[in-house]
């Protein structure tokens, strides 16, 4: 899948819930270089689609879970205290850093 498809699959899926006064959270792409499957075009899809994520103004508002979970050192990574192994799932402390960078006030403000 080309990040474009995967963009246009969002902008869908943000259409269809915004014709139904659905507020649409859109939250970044966890890394996960290291993983089994981990490759470079797919980490070039990740990139892309995160960076689009954040900047395009398509969503009421966006939750960046790669900010919260990558390994400052290696950005295509999870941070070591939060990779169980996989390089993929976050263990509980990787998940709690992930709910951590949830604004809990998207869900009592209408956005947009």
């Amino acid at each position: 899948m080309t990040a474009d498809e995967l963009i246009a699959a969002y902008k869908q899926v943000i259409a269809r819930a915004h014709m139904h006064d659905i507020t649409v959270i859109g939250c970044t792409l966890t890394p996960y270089g290291g993983a089994g499957y981990q490759r470079e075009t797919g980490e070039a899809v990740r990139t892309a689609v995160n960076q689009w994520i954040r900047s395009s103004g398509a969503f009421d508002a966006v939750v960046d879970f790669e900010a919260a979970t990558r390994d400052a050192n290696d950005p295509k990574r999870l941070r070591a205290d939060f990779d169980p192994g996989d390089h993929l799932h976050p263990n509980d402390a990787g998940y709690q850093a992930m709910a951590d960078a949830v604004d809990l006030s998207l869900f009592t403000h209408k956005h947009k």
